[in-house]
């Protein structure tokens, strides 16, 4: 087995906490994953972790290894890229996130573009809408929608984007449309909610005559999938807080009716995330470079339905 591949193998069972989880996402079995570690630590004359059949641990010399190891594997990594970029043949993995919509409407509609240009480079796309551990994750770029969480992950911004509040014309036949956050914190509405651990989308802050103000929201029915959100609002269930380009067709064909337009959400960030030590790996910032651009003139076809 390659040294590097034990580095590696090792580096994820430090980030997960797992030899299972760590086998999983670098596609290997849990036992070449032991196999793996077992070498390295004899190679070194030390153990890495204190390991019992229901817990595993880094020891004092594990801890300070995992930082020798990520400076050595960045150091790989970027001289692989450079030779990639220098014979204008950059190749590699990268694992893209991106949320379910963004990710399956747009982004993946421009990865056999990209395949065509790079064809070296191998793009894992995982799509979710929960905020995903970019270093827990392995994950090398994140897409993301709303406004980033102060971090020490680097931010490029893609587009400012309208959001809304809409309901479906039977919800607003049957409940009235709302035109103010009081309306929809009183409970006299229901409101349809993005909801997973750590989201905040149960609080809706919209922007009136003041400036923006917060409001807390409630209703029947929460998912951490945006599509069955929208799915909801269209059958007439609630009333839902989307970028404009995810339900623009629905405003243009009538299937769902804006509401609050005097006191609107505030507008979305789009922008892609990436760790500080990946910064200078070509294969990134050729990724992002080219689906950039696109998403921008994507984006912005979309922002006014009318």
């Amino acid at each position: 087995m390659s040294y590097f591949d034990n580095l590696r193998t090792f580096v994820r069972i430090f980030e997960l906490g797992s030899m299972s989880a760590a086998a999983r996402d670098q596609r290997i079995s849990p036992a070449v994953a032991s196999a793996r570690l077992s070498q390295l630590e004899s190679h070194l004359h030390v153990r890495l972790f204190q390991r019992t059949t229901r817990s595993l641990s880094a020891t004092e010399q594990g801890r300070l290894f995992y930082a020798g190891a990520c400076r050595v594997l960045d150091a790989v990594d970027e001289a692989e890229g450079s030779v990639g970029e220098v014979t204008a043949n950059p190749r590699g993995d990268l694992l893209v996130a991106a949320p379910l919509w963004l990710g399956r409407t747009l982004l993946a509609g421009h990865m056999p573009a990209f395949r065509e240009v790079y064809p070296l480079i191998r793009v894992r796309l995982r799509l979710s809408d929960r905020r995903l551990d970019m270093t827990a994750e392995g994950l090398d770029l994140a897409f993301h929608v709303g406004r980033p969480a102060d971090s020490d992950l680097r931010i490029r911004k893609i587009a400012e984007c309208r959001r809304l509040l809409c309901a479906a014309p039977a919800y607003i036949a049957a409940r009235g449309a709302p035109e103010t956050g009081d309306q929809l914190a009183r409970g006299a509405h229901d409101c349809l909610n993005l909801r997973f651990p750590g989201a905040t989308e149960f609080r809706w802050t919209l922007l009136g005559p003041d400036g923006p103000d917060t409001f807390e929201v409630s209703g029947p029915f929460e998912c951490d999938d945006g599509d069955v959100l929208t799915d909801w609002a269209l059958a007439g269930h609630g009333i839902v807080l989307k970028p404009v380009f995810e339900v623009a067709d629905h405003l243009a064909s009538g299937a769902l009716i804006e509401v609050c337009k005097r006191t609107p959400p505030l507008p979305a960030q789009v922008s892609v995330l990436y760790r500080h030590r990946r910064h200078q790996d070509p294969k990134a910032r050729l990724f992002m470079d080219f689906m950039i651009e696109r998403l921008q003139a994507d984006l912005a076809a979309a922002q006014d339905p009318r």
